[in-house]
């Protein structure tokens, strides 16, 4: 873990480092199930327990353009992955999301 926040405070200044860094950011990617965990924490009304990989997300009646504001800044936050509106629109279910966070950190 040492090494890693070292590669995080050094990348910017070298390019080998970067390439450390985006493997070291794939190793301590979050789980799926982390994924599922946190993505569920962006709905106030909807029980966590309905949320699943196989969640088709749009279809979920408190899903809003808010939630997908919400659900953009945690992925943000948590994966230092910047996802748009189009990544949200193509992305049928949570895993589907979940993959697009994954080919992007």
């Amino acid at each position: 873990m040492e090494n890693y926040i070292w590669v995080i405070q050094q990348k910017k200044s070298n390019s080998n480092i970067n390439n450390q860094y985006n493997f070291l950011k794939l190793i301590f990617m979050k789980s799926l199930n982390e994924f599922v965990e946190l993505f569920a924490e962006q709905f106030d009304e909807t029980d966590a327990s309905e949320i699943t990989p196989s969640t088709v997300f749009h279809e979920l009646e408190e899903y809003s353009s808010l939630i997908a504001l919400s659900i953009i800044a945690m992925v943000d936050e948590e994966f230092d992955v910047t996802i748009k509106g189009d990544d949200m629109r193509a992305a049928v279910t949570v895993e589907d999301l979940y993959n697009t966070v994954k080919s992007k950190a």
